[in-house]
């Protein structure tokens, strides 16, 4: 029996990939899974660049507002409910096509996870005990010297993965990138067709840049306020790119035009990690946004194969 078929569209953020994955889904009479690790999380909508009620309306999206900001969420509850989701779009006779740019979701799904370093309380709780006693920088330091390819792909304000990254190797003695190298993820229920947007360099960031100030004037400085009403600000998506940001001009510990420069450099840094991911994977063909029609014909000898 042959594997079921996935499509996948890749790419750094703000490259386009919600407009190209739309005009392809509409063409295909396919349907939009989810791969971006925020937009699973209800009311974080602007600063997660979540697709519009209007653009859900015109393709059916599936992995968006699963879970409120409290939940927890992570790569393996991503991979079962995403391969609940392809199986029954498989039984339905529906084209899936996957779109983010959450390398490591998309690596769980459709290659599976390792399962060495599972949540130990005990470590957790002492790495926390440290953590406020020391402060993340402290601990991100010990990841750089345990850790130099883990750190390297984290955020140094990424308190939920640095404090991950070292509850494994503490527990397994093993760092989690030379786990995840082992590993290789050889679980493969799938054939899949990977397709990658890429923008000249200089481009990108200006697009990212516009982007920042469009999703500001759209209310994002509010939405966060209305976040921080409800829920506290250690809150893991609260931690992520823009929202943390965002707190820390509330919190009076950056200035506006501080705020707004870390965040537009920090999205740029963002943008060059995520690249570097998706370009170590030979099976993922690269394309122009502009290029559609170029897709469309892939996708369609891969669906009619």
């Amino acid at each position: 029996m042959s594997r079921p078929r996935v499509a996948v569209l890749v790419g750094p953020t703000a490259v386009g990939k919600t407009a190209v994955a739309l005009e392809l889904a509409q063409e295909l009479g396919a349907e939009i899974v989810n791969a971006d690790s925020l937009q699973v999380y209800r009311e974080l909508d602007i600063g997660t660049a979540k697709p519009t009620l209007e653009e859900r309306a015109l393709v059916p999206h599936h992995l968006v507002d699963v879970v409120d900001p409290p939940d927890a969420y992570d790569a393996d509850r991503y991979s079962r409910e995403g391969r609940e989701v392809l199986t029954e779009l498989q039984d339905r006779g529906i084209f899936p096509l996957v779109v983010g740019g959450t390398g490591l979701y998309l690596k769980a799904l459709l290659s599976g996870l390792f399962t060495e370093g599972s949540p130990d309380p005990k470590i957790r709780r002492r790495l926390r005990e440290e953590l406020a006693d020391r402060g993340l920088l402290h601990l991100y330091e010990r990841l750089k010297r345990l850790d130099p390819a883990s750190a390297w792909r984290l955020h140094p304000h990424d308190t939920y993965r640095i404090l991950r990254a070292l509850e494994v190797i503490t527990a397994t003695g093993e760092p989690l990138s030379a786990l995840h190298e082992s590993h290789q993820f050889r679980d493969a229920p799938y054939c899949t067709l990977k397709l990658g947007l890429l923008r000249p360099r200089e481009e990108l960031n200006r697009r990212i840049e516009a982007r920042v100030e469009v999703m500001l004037a759209l209310g994002w400085l509010e939405e966060v306020k209305g976040l921080l009403s409800r829920y506290p600000p250690d809150l893991k998506p609260l931690q992520a790119l823009g929202y943390r940001h965002l707190i820390a001009f509330l919190q009076e510990r950056w200035s506006w035009e501080e705020a707004i420069d870390l965040l537009k450099r920090d999205t740029r840094r963002y943008a060059k990690r995520q690249l570097t991911w998706f370009k170590k994977d030979p099976e993922v063909r690269w394309h122009t946004p502009d290029q559609v029609p170029e897709m469309l014909a892939v996708l369609r000898e891969f669906f009619r194969d």
